[in-house]
């Protein structure tokens, strides 16, 4: 390998250290343990090179993408579509109908169903391709007109259509914390999402055997996160800064 690789590798690691560290001391601030929590790498503007880095050395499992045409490029022709078996790979962005049918050929999960609408496509594809979809519900923890998701009072109300969807696997949530909130603003939000999320996912893991998410939390809020409950906290910039 290159000086420059090796180089790179190192500082790739280290922060990814420095984020299970920062994991763990959340985890031990709110008397959890830290093997319950997974990281998801955000590699939406990763270097794919820095990717393969840390495929390559076994450093990361999971990772998200937020646009269908990138991860086409990316994980199905580029140079890490070789990795697609040994890494699960999440849909994190909002999801329009016409992407639909891309995102459940190229994604094992689904992690933004925000309406009926998308949830009803997903499942008509899923069920072509003989496959059933684990995802996730968005919810809404911003008054921003811009982001999706869907209201916490209405939450239980999509589960329940997405519940009798043959093809879906709805294995809890995922929320986008407010942009420029504070610290107490963080926490009041993320607790509101784990009440929700214990209310309709009371166990570890649901049918089919996957297991059951709260995804929050990113680079800059994921520690806030990870104390109120989340077991999915999505990473991108802090592991590869």
């Amino acid at each position: 390998m290159p000086t420059a690789e090796i180089t790179r590798k190192s500082a790739l690691l280290t922060n990814l250290a420095d984020i299970n560290t920062r994991i763990a001391r959340a985890c031990a601030a709110a008397g959890r343990d830290p093997s319950a929590v997974e990281l998801l790498a955000v590699t939406k503007y990763a270097a794919s090179p820095d990717v393969k880095l840390l495929l390559d050395a076994g450093a990361i499992k999971t990772a998200g993408e937020n646009k269908v045409q990138d991860a086409a490029s990316k994980w199905t022709k580029g140079n890490l579509a070789a990795a697609r078996t040994v890494l699960s790979l999440h849909f994190i962005g909002h999801l329009q109908t016409n992407k639909a049918r891309a995102a459940v050929e190229i994604f094992d999960w689904i992690d933004s169903i925000d309406s009926v609408k998308i949830a009803a496509e997903v499942n008509r594809h899923a069920g072509a391709c003989g496959k059933v979809m684990p995802v996730l519900i968005q919810l809404k923890l911003t008054a921003s007109a811009s982001q999706s998701g869907v209201g916490l009072a209405q939450a239980g109300e999509l589960l329940a259509a997405v519940q009798a969807m043959p093809n879906l696997a709805p294995r809890g949530y995922m929320g986008i914390a407010p942009a420029g909130a504070t610290a107490q603003e963080l926490k009041n939000v993320f607790a509101a999402a784990k009440t929700i999320f214990d209310r309709d996912f009371p166990l570890s893991a649901g049918k089919h055997g996957f297991k059951n998410y709260l995804s929050l939390g990113m680079s800059g809020d994921f520690e806030l996160a990870v104390q109120a409950g989340a077991n999915l906290p999505r990473i991108g910039s802090a592991l590869f800064a």
